[in-house]
């Protein structure tokens, strides 16, 4: 199966978060399941905040980002009944983003994200997105993804 970001276009996927054209990037992969999108990400040790036992805020901002916007984007392929490898390209980009830190997030499990459009409109969709280590919930996001078009 491959991830929702692997169908954007090579000169498009330049972003930190998710583009796989960035060597630099964290290459945030989300997967279209049943009407949600889930992501897997361990972060690395250069990764952390205090005391080098919890994941930088920064970092998990950005992987909700990244998630919920590729889960925008799904959606509206879904939801016009389209694979999402057909023309003409759906994109979407941040609007806002409102991250709440339930928790510390420990560094060393493996971070799962789960994302889901609670509400769609004809130019945005809003995201929520949750953000686990071990099982336990410790960030949660709410992105307003806006419809845009590509460049090309």
């Amino acid at each position: 199966m491959n991830y929702i970001q692997s169908y954007y276009p090579p000169e498009d996927s330049t972003c930190f978060g998710c583009g796989y054209s960035n060597p630099q990037g964290l290459h945030v992969k989300s997967y279209w399941q049943d009407g949600e999108a889930v992501c897997r990400y361990t972060p690395g040790p250069e990764q952390t905040a205090y005391g080098r036992v919890v994941v930088y805020g920064g970092l998990l901002a950005c992987l909700i980002d990244c998630h919920s916007v590729a889960t925008a984007i799904a959606a509206a392929y879904a939801a016009e009944g389209r694979d999402i490898a057909s023309l003409p390209r759906i994109a979407y980009v941040t609007g806002s983003l409102n991250v709440t830190y339930q928790a510390p997030t420990p560094l060393g499990p493996e971070l799962a994200l789960r994302a889901w459009v609670q509400e769609a409109l004809p130019k945005k969709s809003l995201v929520v997105c949750e953000l686990s280590a071990g099982g336990k919930v410790t960030v949660r996001g709410e992105t307003m993804a806006v419809r845009a078009k590509w460049a090309a």
